[in-house]
């Protein structure tokens, strides 16, 4: 599970690995660029983050046996960072996204992607705990989609 590792694959700082056997997500090159654009633009620094895109079964068992959640949730960041430099884990449940881009009316892509920078956001230090913190939060979302989308 969460691992301690200075260094992901080939020493990049943001890779993707795929559990969910039929998922494949598109232009990964620029969203991993995008990604290492968004920490710069909140100025933090980045040493690598692992995204893990999985099903809904094996996110509810890493809540259940990290968190002690017996629930299903969409993502799950692990911070494993020392000192000024983000390093992390972020395990996204390909079936959740899906499911929630149906109920909210809007693209699984869309989807995926604001869950994929609500992770990275989580990690500079954005919390959706409150209200208020959930506004701020739905607010960067929707900068960053904005961005990365055009």
């Amino acid at each position: 599970m969460p691992s301690k590792s200075t260094q992901n694959k080939a020493g990049k700082r943001v890779c993707f690995f795929f559990e969910h056997k039929k998922f494949s997500l598109e232009k990964r090159s620029e969203l991993k660029t995008f990604i290492e654009f968004l920490f710069k633009r909140e100025k933090k620094r980045l040493c690598s983050i692992n995204y893990i895109f999985c099903s809904d079964k094996r996110l509810l068992e890493i809540n259940q046996q990290f968190l002690n959640h017996d629930f299903y949730t969409d993502i799950i960041t692990f911070d494993l960072s020392e000192k000024d430099s983000t390093q992390a884990e972020i395990y996204i449940s390909i079936d959740r996204v899906k499911d929630n881009a149906k109920s909210l009316g809007t693209s699984f892509k869309s989807e995926i992607h604001r869950v994929i920078f609500h992770g990275a956001l989580h990690l500079c230090g954005y919390k959706d705990k409150t209200g208020a913190e959930q506004v701020k939060m739905r607010q960067k979302e929707g900068f960053y989609l904005s961005k990365y989308s055009k």
